[in-house]
């Protein structure tokens, strides 16, 4: 799971993009406000803030140095831009893959002693 936060006037912002199945939401202030699924190297939410501005999150993996970046607009003007490198993404998987060895584990085990 990737994630990018921010703090954008009175708003705390969010997004998470699964790198295992697509998954990608918004959050503003913990309130989830865009979820689409997405398999692609490009992607965009559009939302509406608190204060009734617009919002636009634009996510970017760049294939050949894995790096992956979050541009935020506001009123279609550049904010910021959030990026994350191979090293988050590594340790992401790392985690997903040992979770499900020690699930196969566990139902192997199960499995033995039945």
């Amino acid at each position: 799971m990737i994630k990018f936060t921010y703090h954008l006037n009175q708003d705390n912002i969010e997004l998470q993009a699964s790198n295992w199945c697509g998954l990608e939401r918004v959050f503003i202030n913990g309130k989830v406000v865009s979820r689409k699924f997405n398999f692609g190297l490009q992607s965009m939410h559009d939302v509406l803030l608190n204060n009734g501005k617009k919002c636009r999150f634009q996510l970017i993996v760049d294939p050949q140095t894995e790096l992956v970046s979050c541009r935020i607009y506001k009123q279609n003007q550049l904010v910021t831009i959030l990026n994350q490198g191979k090293k988050q993404l590594q340790k992401s998987q790392f985690l997903i893959e040992t979770s499900f060895v020690v699930v196969c584990v566990g139902m192997l085990s199960l499995y033995w002693l039945t």
